[in-house]
């Protein structure tokens, strides 16, 4: 009577988490289904061209062009988001990994007490808060410096660098950590100096963890909105150098979505450019699992 008792909890148990994970695949099958459908009625209802929209320069959505198509040409915003996610990456990479070097191996009690709260106050941070702070610092600095209006890549790169910066270090301690402590005790028994066995041990081995965290910082970069669209310029234009205002598709699409009517041109283009963000949060997700798997594989 008492195993009867314990398996009918246990089934209960059971179907009880079934239920909770049925309904979060329904949730992600739906918002999955609702953004790509809008997003492709941009040209199976409106007849826009995928090529005109994926490699089109100009973004106006509510005029035509000579040929009478509608100009809704996405390049702009899609270079744009590219260039901000590249370059904030390889900003934020370098002294992600050397943070996380000092947090792990060379002075972990520092790290743990001063590094470790510093790291999870910026992860914290509202991201209104740094693009307001890059508002009124950043912006300013570039214009002093290089001149034009402060506005574009360059100070979208640079507050961009500052929010991803904590969450890959955080992703880089752990990958450092988890590599086994045998390994650094056997290069050292073979002579190896610390930052040897740093460099050629524990970095190579941390290799698949690095890149998750550093391919975990460019979907965070990629999909950020609010704070880029305050620094960047929101110009959709095709940008020709880091100090010009430019666009990415969060910015776009934070600023136009309030303006349109559902239904329309100018609602389902928006709806494509968030269906390119979902595409493109899907391939990090991917990504992230291939590296982790390659890394198993090891």
């Amino acid at each position: 009577m008492q195993k009867s008792s314990k398996r009918k909890i246990e089934q209960f148990g059971r179907t009880i988490s079934f239920i909770c994970i049925a309904f979060i695949v329904l949730i992600v099958l739906s918002i999955l289904y609702f953004v790509i459908s809008k997003g492709v009625s941009t040209f199976t209802t409106d007849g826009v061209s995928v090529i005109d929209f994926l490699f089109g320069d100009i973004w106006r959505p509510g005029e035509v062009g000579e040929n009478g198509e509608p100009l809704v040409g996405a390049l702009p915003m899609i270079l744009g988001s590219f260039f901000v996610t590249l370059l904030s990456a390889l900003l934020a990479t370098p002294f992600s990994i050397a943070a996380a070097i000092y947090m792990v191996e060379i002075s972990p009690k520092a790290g743990k007490k001063i590094l470790q709260p510093v790291i999870e106050l910026l992860v914290g941070i509202p991201s209104v808060v740094y693009g307001f702070i890059g508002l009124t610092v950043v912006v300013p600095f570039i214009r002093g410096i290089f001149g034009g209006t402060g506005f574009g890549i360059l100070s979208a790169t640079i507050v961009l660098f500052v929010m991803i910066l904590p969450t890959v270090t955080s992703m880089a301690v752990d990958a450092l950590k988890a590599v086994p402590r045998h390994y650094r005790e056997a290069s050292l028994a073979m002579g190896g100096t610390r930052w040897q066995t740093i460099y050629k041990v524990v970095l190579r081995a941390a290799t698949p963890g690095l890149l998750t965290a550093v391919v975990f910082g460019m979907a965070r970069a990629f999909g950020e909105a609010l704070a880029v669209q305050m620094v960047i310029g929101n110009a959709a234009m095709i940008p020709t150098d880091l100090i010009t205002p430019a666009s990415t598709l969060t910015s776009i699409l934070t600023m136009s979505m309030g303006n349109t009517v559902m239904g329309t041109l100018e609602n389902n283009v928006l709806w494509s450019l968030a269906t390119i963000l979902l595409v493109m949060a899907l391939f990090f997700n991917i990504l992230t699992r291939w590296i982790g798997k390659k890394g198993a594989m090891k």
